[in-house]
């Protein structure tokens, strides 16, 4: 049986937010005051619409969108570690949970020849209309109180191992890496035998530690701390031997 890679995308795989990088395409390399205010810390992907229609108004194109987006850094050590995925694919299945959309990960992924890692992306319907203004989509529905509208993570997870199934294949081992908020639904129904990969220093740390101070630690996978890539590489390696 394979090992299933669940990557999520923004702080994981790049180096920072698709969403709010998106906004140096613009004049200004920012969103003026009364955009930005339009954010209430709810609803992030109706907000995105308003930023995307924006930078439609502004007259940027599709190319001058794709030049930004393509200049995000990855995470140090990540594109080895994307490689060596796509040269032990008859071990692993490698799959991104991400609340970006598929124009900006397709985009970045192809620029560094790393989309052949992946079996399936699983994020944001995106598409450019005839105005050539990209326009967003919701993932899907759900009923998780703990997740953004747009995308449960978990939900997805979890669909996605059962068509899988249906079809064959059942994994020995899912291994999940990730660094905020909306990680840790889909961590949270791990198992034992599973993984949980999280980013030192992020919000997704702070949130596992504070359930385990309050001991309501709901979390089965085995839980590592990761900086880099590289430290993924070698656990991966570690594991795929095993």
């Amino acid at each position: 049986m394979k090992s299933l890679l669940v990557f999520d995308f923004d702080h994981t795989i790049v180096d920072g937010n698709s969403d709010t990088w998106v906004v140096r395409c613009t004049p200004e390399k920012k969103l003026p005051d009364w955009l930005r205010k339009k954010y209430n810390g709810k609803h992030w992907n109706e907000y995105m619409r308003e930023v995307l229609g924006y930078i439609g108004d502004q007259g940027i194109k599709e190319p001058e969108i794709k030049q930004v987006m393509e200049s995000i850094p990855y995470c140090p050590g990540m594109i080895d570690l994307l490689k060596f995925i796509c040269q032990n694919k008859d071990r692993v299945d490698c799959i991104i949970i991400s609340d970006s959309n598929t124009v900006f990960i397709s985009w970045i992924l192809e620029f560094t020849n790393t989309s052949l890692a992946f079996d399936s992306i699983l994020t944001n319907p995106a598409t450019f209309d005839e105005q050539g203004y990209l326009r967003i989509e919701n993932f899907h529905s759900h009923n998780c109180p703990q997740c953004p509208d747009n995308l449960c993570k978990r939900k997805a997870l979890v669909n996605f191992v059962a068509d899988q199934l249906k079809v064959g294949v059942q994994y020995k081992k899912i291994i999940y890496t990730g660094d905020g908020g909306n990680d840790l639904c889909p961590i949270e129904s791990l198992e034992e035998n599973d993984v949980a990969m999280v980013r030192k220093g992020y919000k997704l740390e702070k949130l596992i530690g504070e359930m385990v101070e309050r001991h309501s630690c709901s979390v089965k996978p085995l839980i590592m701390i990761w900086s880099s890539g590289e430290e993924i590489l070698s656990y991966l390696k570690k594991c795929l031997m095993t």
